[in-house]
């Protein structure tokens, strides 16, 4: 098999039945799979009625966006995987132009689609747009969506370039590099673990790219609303985990410290707007990193090993703090940050 299309479900009846059929018809090159995360509704039984050709790979229990990926995969053969949320809309002839870009350069690890907005059409997707990258200090951000400030499509991102990141809701990676890395950080359950797979890709000396001739649209927030405290809780603690497992040695302690004093202002603004949940999601956060530090030690200390130089993710990181460009010196867009290489 060389193109194997995972969408990983729990619970997902109302996207699936609404959104398999175009993944099905646009994907005649692949082999569409449904990963499921042991599901109490219908998902299966619905797939198999209406969907004979969806192959499905059984998790045993809701084990989170990673480990229910990294379970499923281990019974999937390809060259390629896609791995597609099930949230989203794909488009006519959305696999070839990828594929083509992965076989043109043996060294591209990860590519993702341009993501569109699937309630707004002419708008990027928060999760992913043109392509996502991250500052000094680890805050993601993407080419259209800066903090929550999203751009319309004008035709700017009409370029194929290399990212920091390539979102989870729809990734094209290499299979064999996706396993040689270990797969998905477990620990982070949800959230941000396309990003620590993706700064690990590159300290392994990989490329990650965008490619603007394949579309998808993603409707977004469909296991978690943005504002919900847990989210906020995974997002903060995952973004802690992975700063501190890939950072390069020299800036480790200054980033950490300041990322501690963003964090708390982050905190002191949730107070101020009545978030008190939010504010104790970011404290639990930070908790629980310290307090399972020997853990985190533990990987940095695996990863650094594997690393192909000192810092090799750094030219495709933002420079500067995307925190003060954005609320100091109000640098909204993409094309207004100040890129340093």
């Amino acid at each position: 098999m060389k193109i194997a299309v995972v969408i990983l479900n729990w619970n997902g009846i109302f996207f699936l039945s609404r959104f398999l059929k175009t993944v099905v018809e646009y994907s005649p090159e692949a082999t569409v799979f449904l990963a499921d995360n042991a599901s109490t509704d219908d998902s299966i039984s619905y797939v198999r009625q209406h969907f004979p050709s969806v192959e499905i790979v059984q998790n045993a229990s809701n084990e989170g966006f990673a480990r229910g990926y990294n379970e499923a995969l281990k019974h999937i053969s390809a060259e390629y995987y896609v791995l597609l949320n099930s949230d989203v809309e794909v488009t006519y002839g959305w696999l070839n132009p990828i594929i083509q870009m992965m076989e043109d350069n043996a060294n591209l690890a990860a590519v993702q689609p341009k993501i569109m907005d699937w309630n707004d059409r002419n708008r990027f997707e928060y999760a992913g747009a043109a392509g996502g990258y991250i500052d000094a200090f680890a805050y993601p951000f993407c080419r259209g969506r800066i903090f929550e400030n999203i751009e319309y499509d004008r035709g700017q991102y009409e370029d194929a370039c290399d990212i920091f990141w390539a979102s989870g809701a729809a990734m094209f990676i290499r299979a064999h590099i996706f396993h040689a890395l270990g797969g998905f950080d477990e620990e982070f359950f949800a959230h941000m673990e396309e990003i620590d797979l993706c700064w690990r890709i590159h300290n392994r000396g990989y490329q990650i790219a965008y490619c603007p001739d394949s579309v998808v649209y993603h409707v977004g927030g469909g296991t978690l609303h943005k504002s919900n405290p847990h989210k906020t809780y995974l997002n903060f603690r995952n973004n802690l985990m992975m700063l501190y497992k890939n950072v390069e040695s020299k800036r480790l302690g200054l980033v950490i410290f300041i990322r501690l004093l963003l964090d708390g202002l982050a905190g002191i603004q949730y107070v101020m707007r009545g978030n008190f949940a939010d504010c104790m999601s970011i404290i639990r956060a930070h908790f629980y990193f310290y307090g399972n530090f020997k853990k985190q030690k533990a990987k940095r200390l695996f990863e650094t090993q594997k690393r192909v130089g000192e810092h090799p993710a750094k030219k495709w990181m933002y420079s500067r703090s995307l925190v003060f460009d954005y609320f100091l010196f109000q640098k909204k867009k993409f094309s207004q940050l100040s890129w340093r290489r």
